[in-house]
């Protein structure tokens, strides 16, 4: 079987879009039922047989050096690379290069949740013998990549080729990569590929469309997500732990009167009051709920004190 043992997780990005609540956690970190979203990559990529990773940080690192703070992931290695100055996607890849030395790797992006069947990704870059194979899928969000005979055509209309797919943001690559990437660039690998496409570059894909996909970009993906998870039953077949869904940590205290409805889910340390009732709602640690509060569609963010009735905001 072919596989590849080392990963490059990108955990750099603002989180704009998700803002106020990336203002105290990167977005990689935002927790779905008590579970970090970036480490349903890492699971995810375990389940492949990866047993490195590097992680490059912008936004916030000392979140990320807390949360893997022994260097560790389950019983794999974590390199944490910060990015003083965003790169983006091209100069993140380049910047990490003496950490992936000469054998090929994955990309995932540490904002995706999916299950996709990545082996078969895998496996069509070393059938094809590709310099680089892009997971494809039908998102509703884009459709700059053209796809045609199992090759990459064209990216965002370079060559006038219309797009058929958009980029599920997991990629496998050779080392070749790193000599089309300028260091200390600041540049997406969206020209890269187009320019090595004109050359001659086997830049191949594979459509994924099976499976569930979602690129967690605002509030409302994020309540939504939580509740896709209650409505289907979802847990995706490489996340181990018996107990996700988490939807009440073990340390929260909530009062027996408290109504829990819909997707709500309860982090650690928080406090909920008597006859307080939320529904679809996110408790993030340690947040603390007034008695009689009612939230609906709400968002607490750590260490914050909710009280009164709210609808849709963040607190």
């Amino acid at each position: 079987m072919n596989q590849i043992t080392q990963a490059f997780v990108l955990g750099a990005g603002l989180g704009l879009r998700l803002r106020p609540l990336t203002d105290d956690l990167p977005k990689p970190l935002i927790p779905i039922f008590q579970k970090p979203l970036i480490t349903f990559a890492l699971d995810h990529l375990i389940e492949l047989g990866i047993s490195r990773f590097i992680i490059n940080t912008h936004k916030l690192p000392e979140s990320f050096q807390g949360f893997f703070g022994a260097n560790r992931y389950e019983d794999c290695s974590v390199t944490l690379v910060h990015e003083p100055e965003l790169l983006e996607t091209g100069g993140g890849i380049k910047n990490v290069e003496t950490h992936l030395g000469s054998e090929p790797f994955i990309t995932y992006s540490g904002d995706v949740l999916t299950d996709i069947a990545l082996q078969h990704l895998i496996d069509e870059h070393f059938r094809r013998r590709n310099d680089v194979t892009l997971a494809l899928r039908e998102t509703g969000l884009a459709t700059q990549i053209a796809f045609r005979d199992h090759r990459i055509a064209d990216i965002a209309k370079r060559y006038g080729t219309a797009g058929n797919f958009d980029f599920a943001n997991i990629a496998v690559w050779n080392r070749d990569i790193f000599e089309r990437i300028p260091p200390q660039r600041k540049i997406s690998f969206i020209p890269v590929l187009a320019d090595w496409i004109g050359q001659g570059g086997k830049i191949g894909g594979l459509v994924l469309n099976e499976g569930k996909w979602f690129n967690i970009s605002s509030r409302a993906e994020y309540l939504n997500v939580h509740r896709m998870i209650i409505r289907e039953n979802w847990k995706p077949h490489y996340v181990k732990t018996r107990e996700w869904p988490e939807r009440v940590a073990k340390t929260a205290v909530v009062d027996p009167s408290a109504q829990l409805r819909g997707c709500t889910a309860v982090g650690m340390d928080c406090h909920v009051g008597a006859n307080a009732m939320l529904e679809d709602t996110i408790l993030w640690p340690e947040s603390e709920i007034a008695s009689q509060t009612r939230l609906e569609a709400c968002i607490v963010r750590s260490q914050r004190k909710a009280s009164g009735v709210h609808r849709n905001i963040d607190i």
